[in-house]
C-alpha cells in the first residue's frame, strides 16, 4: 500500500511517538478490507510502539480505530482508506494518539477538553477533496483530547450506498449525533465556536485586549501574507485579521502558473504562507470577520476596524486584502439545492457524482478546467456558457472538445435549477439565439462563473468602490482614504492571480511604510513599542 517514499516518511514521523498506539480494524472479505489489512500491517511493522489487531466488530467494514494504548476511551475511526489528501491526516492521528503534541494553542486544547456533553461526529470525505483534511484533522484532534467526543471519518467512495441514503452530495459533510451539522471546510476553532456558546464572547474579549497596530492587514490570502511580511520586516507592529488564513487559495487545487514553482496545490501553498508569516512577529487573528471601517480623524491617527463579534482593532495604516468569493448564479433553485446537487468545487465533490450526468456553468478557464476534470469521473458533462463562445484558453478548449462524454452549449442563459425537493434533477436554460426555453435532465450542477469581491462591509466607509464592488486604488495601492491601502482580488487591479496578489500586497505594504514615516512622528513609534 505504501511506496518507498511514503514508508520512509512515515517511519521518520513515527519516531516521534511517546506512547504505544493501537490500531483495531473491522474487516470484511472485500478487496478494500484486504488493502486496509495490508496498510495497517505495514504501519505496525515500522515501529515497535504501534500494534495492529483485526478483531473489531464495527458495522462499517473496512474501518479501523486509532487510540492510545493507555487511554482506550479516546479514539478516532477511519472508515475506508485515508490515502490521497488524507494520508497526512492518518499520520497526524498516529502522532497525536502517541502523545506527540499538536501544533495548536494550549487554550484551544483546553477548550476541547472542557467541552461538556456527548458528541458523536460522522464526517464524509473524498480522497480528491483538498478541503476535507482540515475537518478530518480537527475532528481527530477533538476525539483524541476529549473522551466524550467520537469521530468517525468516512471515505465516501467506499461507502457509496451510505452516502446516497443520507443524501450526501458535497464534501466535507459533517453529522453530529445523527443530524446534519455542517457542510464545507472548517477548522477546529470554527467547530468549537459552533459547539461552545461562550466562544464568541471570549474571542471578542481577546480582540479587545489587543494593543493598536502600526499596520493592520484585513484578510489573510496571498496579498495579506505578503503585505504583513513586508511591514514586519520594516519593524512595524503588524496584525492580520482574517476569516481564514490562506483565503481562497485554500479552495484552489492545481497551481501551475506560480513562477519558479512548476506545480503546487492551494492548501500546500497556504501552509507555506502561514509558515513564512510565522517567521516574523506578526499577530495572526483567525476567524475574525470585519464588519465596518471607521477612518482616522487625522493623518497618522488610528483607523478602527469593527469586527462582527463587536470588538475593534486599530491600525495607523490599514491594508485591505479581503479577496473575493465564488459568484452565485442567482437563479431559482440554486440556494435550495446547494450541497444537494449544486456545488462549487469539482475537485471535492466530483467523486460523489461518479457515473452521473452533471452540468458545469461557465466557459472561462475555471469552468472548462472543471468540465475536463469531471469528464474523467462522471458519466456525462454538459458545459453551459452564456456568451456566444467559450472564453477559456485555446489549449483547454481543445482538450475539452476532444472528450467523448462532453457537450458544449453556448449562448445559453441558465434560468432555474430543478429538483424533487431532495436533490437536483435538471436545469432550465434559455437559448439566446432561438429565444426558446430548454431543459437538461441531470443530477448535479457545478457553478464556475467567476468571483465577487468581499467588500460589502466597506460601502459606508467612504472608500471609493467600482460599479463591480472592487476597491478603487491608484498605482501605489492607495485607496480614496488616507492611510488605507488595498491589494489583491478585492481591488480594481486586473487579472486576479496569486502571483499578482502577492506583488500588490508587497506594494501596498511599501506604500503604508511611506505613509507612516511621513505622517507619524518617530517618538510616537517609540512610545507605541513601550
Amino acid at each position: 500500500m505504501l511506496d518507498a517514499s511514503m514508508t520512509q516518511q512515515l517511519k521518520q514521523y513515527l519516531g516521534n511517538l511517546r506512547e504505544p498506539v493501537e490500531l483495531v480494524a473491522s474487516l470484511g472479505d472485500d478487496p478494500k478490507s484486504e488493502q486496509t489489512r495490508e496498510l495497517l500491517e505495514e504501519i505496525a511493522a515500522l515501529h515497535d510502539d504501534v500494534s495492529a489487531s483485526f478483531d473489531g466488530t464495527d458495522e462499517r467494514k473496512p474501518s479501523f480505530i486509532i487510540r492510545r494504548a493507555s487511554d482506550a476511551e479516546k479514539w478516532v475511526r477511519f472508515a475506508g482508506l485515508p490515502m490521497g489528501h488524507e494520508f497526512t491526516s492518518l499520520v497526524l492521528a498516529l502522532l497525536w494518539a502517541g502523545g506527540h503534541p499538536p501544533k495548536v494553542e494550549q487554550d484551544v486544547l483546553d477548550q476541547i477538553a472542557e467541552l461538556e456533553g456527548d458528541y458523536a461526529f460522522e464526517m464524509y470525505f473524498s480522497l480528491s477533496c483538498h478541503n476535507c483534511p482540515d475537518v478530518v484533522q480537527a475532528l481527530t484532534l477533538m476525539a483524541l483530547y476529549n473522551s466524550r467526543i467520537t469521530a468517525t471519518l468516512i471515505e465516501g467512495g467506499t461507502f457509496q450506498d451510505e452516502v446516497e441514503s443520507r443524501d450526501v452530495m458535497a464534501v466535507p459533510a459533517t453529522f453530529l449525533n445523527g443530524e446534519m451539522f455542517a457542510s464545507g471546510k472548517m477548522g477546529v476553532e470554527e467547530i468549537l465556536a459552533k459547539l461552545d456558546s461562550n466562544a464568541g464572547a471570549r474571542s471578542a474579549a481577546k480582540m479587545a485586549d489587543k494593543d493598536p497596530f502600526e499596520v493592520l492587514v484585513v484578510g489573510g490570502g496571498p496579498a495579506g501574507a505578503a503585505a504583513s511580511i513586508y511591514t514586519a520586516r520594516k519593524g512595524f507592529s503588524t496584525g492580520i485579521a482574517a476569516e481564514r488564513f490562506g483565503g481562497q487559495v485554500l479552495d484552489t487545487m492545481g497551481i501551475e502558473n506560480f513562477i519558479s514553482v512548476p506545480y503546487t496545490e492551494g492548501p500546500k501553498l497556504a501552509a507555506q504562507l502561514e509558515s513564512h508569516v510565522g517567521e516574523y512577529d506578526i499577530d495572526v487573528m483567525n476567524l475574525q470577520t470585519a464588519a465596518r471601517l471607521i477612518p482616522a480623524e487625522e493623518k497618522g491617527g488610528y483607523h478602527e476596524v469593527v469586527l462582527e463579534n463587536g470588538a475593534s482593532l486599530y491600525g495607523r495604516a490599514v491594508v485591505l486584502t479581503t479577496g473575493a468569493r465564488w459568484r452565485n448564479l442567482g437563479v431559482p433553485g440554486e440556494q435550495e439545492y446547494r450541497n444537494k446537487g449544486v456545488a462549487y468545487c469539482p475537485h471535492c465533490d466530483g467523486p460523489l457524482y461518479k457515473g452521473k450526468h452533471v452540468a458545469v456553468i461557465g466557459g472561462g478557464n475555471s469552468g472548462v478546467e472543471a468540465a475536463i476534470d469531471l469528464a474523467g469521473i462522471v458519466g456525462h458533462v454538459t458545459l453551459i456558457e452564456f456568451d456566444g463562445q467559450l472564453r477559456a484558453d485555446q489549449v483547454l478548449q481543445d482538450k475539452l472538445r476532444s472528450m467523448p462524454n462532453v457537450d458544449v452549449i453556448v449562448s445559453a442563459q441558465t434560468t432555474e435549477i430543478l429538483g424533487d425537493g431532495k436533490r437536483v434533477t435538471g436545469l432550465n436554460y434559455k437559448d439566446r439565439n432561438a429565444g426558446v426555453d430548454k431543459t437538461v435532465e441531470l443530477e448535479g450542477v457545478f457553478v464556475q462563473i467567476g468571483l465577487i469581491p468581499n467588500t460589502d462591509w466597506l460601502k459606508d466607509s467612504g472608500i471609493e468602490l467600482s460599479r463591480h464592488g472592487e476597491i478603487v486604488i491608484d498605482e501605489k495601492a492607495a485607496t480614496s482614504l488616507g492611510g488605507v491601502f488595498a491589494a489583491g482580488d478585492c481591488t480594481t487591479v486586473p487579472y486576479k492571480q496569486i502571483v499578482i496578489a502577492m506583488g500588490e500586497g508587497s506594494k501596498a505594504a511599501l506604500s503604508a511604510f511611506d505613509y507612516l514615516i511621513r505622517n507619524v512622528a518617530p517618538q510616537e513609534f517609540a512610545e507605541a513599542a513601550e
